[in-house]
């Protein structure tokens, strides 16, 4: 039987882990803490918009050893996790072991190819808003339970083939990208703006999009990612800024993005993997980044 094991049982290993082992597949979990020993005590209880279930016995460990190779691994630990997360994975890692990315922002397949080699890498996004409500427990609130996934370069194989049927036939989402580089750039552009520029405001998208000045900030920003993202060849569509802030204007004028929250809340955070992210490969690349600079260093100073 095909394999799959999921690094990080939290709002979207936890989702997308959970269904997959309610369909039959063979699941293991790689978790820690109290979540870890109410998984491994009562099993995994997941309370979703589209139906709760529970998933019990729940095979689930600290020590990816203990699980050994297997033919895929689920990344679904945060950006500040993922250096850890590379090494602990070691042990699930075999000859043929395909290795799916989905955190936010566009640099975590190439450190996962670092060490495993570009081959092993599926490069992903995840579409889904859960999070743990408690030890034990995934709350499921909304998003379409997504993932978007290719190859390296983009050509349909076997493996991918077979990963898009296991989550269909889990009752999630699943598409093989035509262009997942396109794919990361193109979400990677519809959070980071608007993350830096409310970190540094303290404001919600409604205030952000509506005043003069701020949306002007919010379209430069755009305009600075897509310029980066073109220098380094990815395909973007010649509307994507636009378009970008098209879909802010449809988002719910309170709300706010992850990194805004987790700063001003003090947890940690994934501001280097996003804003952060720009200025590094605007660096690279030779384009300047003046706006995305300024609000990293706000919301670097405000993390501290």
């Amino acid at each position: 039987m095909t394999t799959v094991a999921v690094v990080g049982a939290g709002g979207v290993g936890g989702y997308f882990g959970g269904r997959l082992a309610r369909a039959g597949y063979e699941v293991s979990f790689v978790a820690r803490g109290k979540h870890l020993e109410a998984v491994r005590a009562a099993g995994l209880a997941v309370r979703s918009v589209a139906g709760d279930f529970d998933v019990t016995p729940v095979r689930a460990t600290a020590d990816a050893a203990e699980i050994g190779p297997v033919d895929y691994v689920l990344v679904c630990v945060k950006t500040w996790q993922l250096a850890d997360a590379i090494t602990a994975i070691r042990p699930l890692v075999g000859n043929r072991t395909a290795i799916v990315t989905v955190q936010n922002g566009v640099e975590a397949p190439d450190q996962v190819a670092a060490e495993y080699g570009r081959e092993a890498v599926l490069p992903g996004a995840a579409e889904v808003i859960a999070y743990v409500e408690s030890p034990g427990t995934i709350r499921h609130l909304g998003g379409p339970g997504r993932l978007t996934f290719a190859e390296w370069d983009n050509q349909p194989t076997p493996r991918t083939e077979w990963l898009r049927t296991a989550f269909t036939d889990a009752g999630l989402q699943a598409v093989i990208s035509a262009d997942i580089w396109a794919g990361l750039w193109t979400k990677f552009l519809s959070v980071v703006p608007s993350g830096g520029l409310g970190t540094a405001t303290g404001a919600g998208y409604g205030v952000l999009r509506s005043r003069p000045g701020t949306r002007q900030l919010l379209t430069d920003a755009t305009t600075e990612i897509r310029d980066v993202a073109l220098a380094l060849d990815i395909k973007l569509p010649a509307d994507v800024v636009p378009k970008t802030l098209a879909w802010i204007d449809n988002l719910p004028a309170d709300g706010t993005t992850s990194l805004q929250r987790d700063i001003l809340a003090g947890r940690p955070n994934e501001l280097d993997a996003w804003t952060g992210a720009v200025v590094r490969l605007g660096n690279r690349a030779g384009v300047p980044t003046p706006v995305n600079s300024f609000l990293y260093e706000i919301a670097a100073a405000r993390a501290i």
